[in-house]
């Protein structure tokens, strides 16, 4: 059986989206699963176990240039890539109109969410066959969920498998002086101002990751974020490295001894690698979308309910405690 899974973006939504290949793998004999995504999160799938081939939609840049000729050209190219794949079964896990309409292109017929279930009802009606799963599961668990009822067998309880792999780490991506002793990683910038925790708080708990002989390695993803980055990390003696690949960032967090992060595609990342970590929720309730993966993880605050300094360094506590024992 050949499949299609469809998740395009965000980059903690794909990494949410994975564990379904694990699940697919151990109950449809001899699938044969491939991934249509953004190329800005290609490696997420690129990276995971199982998955046999990666489909490029880069549908945030074509959007923008609908005008030239070239982007109609590719898009037909990606249609035609699709079609020859002849899939069995196309299954559209992130249920808005954008990822329906590109699941559809293959000419097979789409499964996915109903129109109660589906981010946005209108995907629906691209839909052959549609399921409910409930708004109120954690996002891993409507992934598996709607997977596991679309394709025939029951829904695992098992922890989720996320299968990534990520590249060694090398000196090219963080310093020799960083290699040689252990590092944490700190992910303080997110894509909305609602998501964010206080710099004083960073500086101070990059301050207390230094004191305990854990240098803290200070992630970004844009210029102003970069310059956000570069004041934690002059609190604390930090570091700031260059932009990172998604494959660079996966391949960090997996060496890292703990990260502490908002809510945000990098810090699911480190949770999926099997890092242990602590998410900062400052915007969004973490029964919904909290950190899942095989290290030790506590997720703090919620909507309107930014956790406190004390709280987070208690939880950081909590971990170190964990990982001597």
């Amino acid at each position: 059986m050949r499949i299609l899974l469809v998740k395009t973006s965000s980059m903690g939504d794909v990494a949410h989206a994975l564990p379904v290949v694990h699940d697919i793998l151990q109950n449809v004999p001899h699938a044969q699963i491939d991934w249509l995504v953004e190329p800005a999160f290609a490696a997420l799938p690129q990276l995971c176990q199982g998955i046999h081939e990666v489909h490029l939609l880069p549908w945030r840049r074509w959007r923008k240039q609908l005008h030239k000729a070239s982007t109609w050209a590719a898009m037909r190219q990606l249609r035609q890539s699709l079609r020859a794949c002849a899939y069995d079964v196309v299954i559209d896990l992130q249920g808005l109109v954008k990822s329906a309409f590109w699941a559809s292109a293959t000419k097979v017929p789409v499964w996915g969410y109903d129109a109660e279930s589906a981010r946005e009802g209108l995907a629906c009606q691209f839909y052959a066959r549609k399921v409910a799963v409930s708004r109120q599961l954690q996002a891993v668990q409507r992934c598996r969920e709607l997977v596991a009822t679309l394709l025939g067998y029951v829904t695992p309880t098992t922890a989720p498998t996320f299968g990534m792999r990520p590249p060694p780490l090398s000196a090219e991506i963080l310093p020799e002086r960083l290699l040689a002793r252990p590092y944490a990683v700190l992910v303080p910038n997110a894509s909305r101002p609602e998501k964010l925790w206080p710099l004083e708080h960073w500086c101070t708990l990059g301050q207390q990751l230094q004191s305990q002989g854990l240098s803290p390695v200070i992630l970004w993803g844009s210029s102003s974020e970069q310059d956000y980055a570069q004041r934690i990390a002059r609190s604390c003696n930090g570091w700031v490295p260059p932009f990172l690949k998604v494959a660079q960032v996966c391949s960090v967090m997996s060496q890292a001894q703990v990260v502490v992060g908002l809510d945000t595609g990098f810090t699911h990342i480190a949770a999926a690698v099997g890092c242990s970590v602590v998410g900062i929720y400052c915007d969004h309730p973490p029964e919904l979308a909290g950190l899942m993966g095989d290290g030790t993880l506590i997720s703090l605050g919620g909507k309107g309910k930014s956790p406190t300094l004390e709280s987070v360094l208690s939880a950081l506590a909590r971990i170190q405690s964990s990982s001597i024992r």
